[in-house]
């Protein structure tokens, strides 16, 4: 049998910030003018799958606020933990579960809050040339089909499903995050993967979604970190995202409410 093939993303460096957060006064540090007016920036750490909501959420932040900049870090949530926990520069963690979140534990102002979920679906390109019709198609010989690598969140949750529809067919690559693994089937180079809701109705016409049998949800946790030299607009950040306003742009995504 095949072993699936190991793809590795090219590094997010959070550390390659530390210059500039470096360049920062002490000002900076409490966030904001005399006059309690919200000013600088934040860097905001970000699981993959949230790439297209924060975006929106940090464009309608910034609006809000003038003189206000969120710097937006994706990738992996684990890889995300792993460097806020070894004390990368950094404001803000949002994770796609609550695993991933456990592990940097000693780099959190606050008690993390959760704020979304997430479910995970069967995609296969639009045309759907292996003719997949749910996740007991995997089996087949003549399908391939990606996930993510199981230290992901993503992965974590691939495996249950697997394991829960008696899938012995091994995958034909583990792929670092969520999006690497959406573009695989987009691009045609795998019949089906693995990935969450809100980046199949991400990808439009792009691909087909196929529900699972069992539901498998995950919780998005967000907090504020010990590192953190603007937390004034940081919380404000996190407030927002749990507003009204923030709920409305991740519902309209896809994510369920927690």
């Amino acid at each position: 049998m095949n072993r699936p093939t190991l793809r590795t993303a090219a590094p997010v460096l959070l550390l390659a910030l530390l210059p500039l957060a470096a360049c920062g006064n002490d000002d900076d540090a409490d966030a904001g003018s005399a006059d309690g007016e919200l000013s600088g920036s934040i860097t905001v750490a970000a699981a993959a799958s949230l790439t297209e909501t924060f975006e929106e959420l940090a464009e309608q932040f910034e609006a809000e606020h003038d003189g206000v900049e969120v710097d937006l870090v994706f990738d992996s949530s684990g890889t995300l933990a792993d460097q806020a926990a070894e004390g990368a520069p950094g404001d803000v963690l949002a994770t796609a579960d609550l695993r991933s979140m456990e592990r940097a534990a000693d780099a959190q102002a606050d008690e993390p809050v959760v704020f979304a979920t997430n479910d995970l679906v069967l995609v296969t390109p639009a045309d759907n040339p292996a003719d997949v019709t749910g996740i007991d198609s995997l089996d087949g010989a003549d399908v391939t089909y990606v996930v993510c690598v199981e230290t992901a969140p993503c992965g974590g949750l691939a495996a249950e499903a697997l394991a829960e529809a008696g899938v012995e067919r091994e995958p034909a690559s583990l792929e670092p995050d969520v999006k690497a693994t959406l573009s695989r089937v987009v691009e045609d180079e795998a019949d089906a993967g693995l990935v969450y809701r809100t980046d199949a109705l991400a990808a439009g016409d792009d691909v087909q979604e196929i529900d699972l049998p069992e539901r498998l949800t995950t919780e998005y946790p967000i907090v504020l970190l010990d590192q953190s030299r603007n937390a004034a607009v940081a919380r404000a950040f996190i407030d927002f995202v749990l507003s009204t306003a923030g709920a409305d742009v991740l519902t309209a995504a896809g994510f369920g409410t927690p």
